[in-house]
């Protein structure tokens, strides 16, 4: 015997409450007597009546736009995942941090991408901010992420990196003439020794957390964004120094630095890191959250731009490690991996 089951169409139910809630009131009006009376106490009643009507509608539509909100955000969710991958809280021997939070408040991804990744040349970060914000400049950050994630092992050196994302960036505007035009781009490449080398594409210097003192990593001239000039054929990357063990890095985009309050005033990023690290060397993940805190209690949560935070810390020791983890993945295993996304 074959028992089938009768399901009721989702729109079916959709529909069906409200219309019963209407011909409940109709009924009500032409049929009972009370509703045509003219006394006080019948327009009381029905006063009720098309009340309780009225408020079970409205309960209806909100539950409806709720289910439909929960979807959406758990879609976003997914999409962020896949976008900007969590990452472990440590990658060949640095201990790392990242977040963002969008301006657009549907929204839980935005313009501004990073990743780190270990590979035979060392540990490699990206951070970039497409020009827009929110949804609209999510297809730009796709092609950026996935040129980066496949270049980093196979280019020998960071010019012929971001060789490789000026081209990523120049199909994807050719595909989608609608998308973001230009991005601001920090390439990073730190050695097994420590030392830093860098490419910057018009994007704000990192900052250097060494004991108490906060300086930017360097202070010379970006190049251009990608996007807007053609990148010259030779790109000698610049040595910045070397991170020492304890030393960190916090990469940021320059919504950071452009928040303001409601006076108009810009968010010092420096002042708060100084703050920060004043008293006790603490955390990537300590930094990350205290950033996060004093950008939204700056701007009352009303931040105008993306805004994204890269914390890399040199935790190695004298102990060696195969940077490339189990099998050649993209990055080292560990024992206890942990998300870094915060907001």
């Amino acid at each position: 015997m074959f028992r089938i089951k009768g399901r009721v169409p989702r729109k079916a139910l959709a529909w069906g409450l409200p219309t019963a809630w209407g011909a409940m009131a109709i009924s009500y009006k032409l049929a009972c007597p009370i509703a045509q009376e003219d006394s006080l106490g019948a327009r009381v009643v029905t006063s009720a009546v098309f009340l309780a009507v009225g408020t079970g509608l409205i309960a209806h539509v909100r539950q409806a736009l709720l289910r439909e909100l929960r979807q959406v955000r758990k879609v976003a969710g997914a999409a962020q995942s896949a976008l900007l991958r969590p990452l472990p809280s440590r990658i060949d021997g640095l201990n790392v941090a990242a977040g963002q939070l969008s301006a657009d408040r549907s929204a839980c991804v935005g313009g501004d991408l990073y990743e780190v990744i270990a590979t035979e040349h060392g540990v490699r970060a990206v951070m970039g901010d497409v020009r827009g914000h929110g949804i609209a400049a999510i297809g730009t950050v796709a092609a950026l992420l996935g040129s980066f994630r496949e270049a980093a092992h196979d280019e020998p050196d960071l010019g012929r990196l971001l060789h490789r994302l000026d081209r990523a960036l120049a199909r994807h505007l050719r595909d989608d003439p609608v998308s973001e035009e230009f991005v601001t781009v920090l390439l990073l490449e730190i050695s097994r020794g420590g030392e830093i080398t860098a490419l910057n594409c018009g994007h704000p210097w990192p900052y250097l957390l060494s004991g108490s003192t906060v300086e930017p990593l360097a202070g010379t001239d970006p190049l251009p964004p990608l996007g807007s000039f053609p990148l010259p054929t030779e790109l000698p990357a610049l040595s910045c120094g070397t991170l020492q063990p304890g030393e960190a890095l916090v990469l940021y985009t320059d919504g950071v630095e452009d928040a303001r309050d409601g006076r108009g005033r810009f968010f010092s990023l420096q002042a708060a890191l100084v703050e920060a690290v004043r008293h006790h060397p603490i955390t990537p993940q300590t930094i990350l959250r205290t950033l996060f805190t004093a950008v939204l209690r700056h701007t009352r949560g009303r931040q105008a731009d993306d805004i994204a935070l890269l914390v890399l810390r040199n935790d190695r020791t004298g102990l060696t490690c195969d940077p490339l983890g189990a099998r050649g993945t993209a990055r080292p295993t560990t024992t206890n991996p942990q998300p870094t996304n915060y907001i």
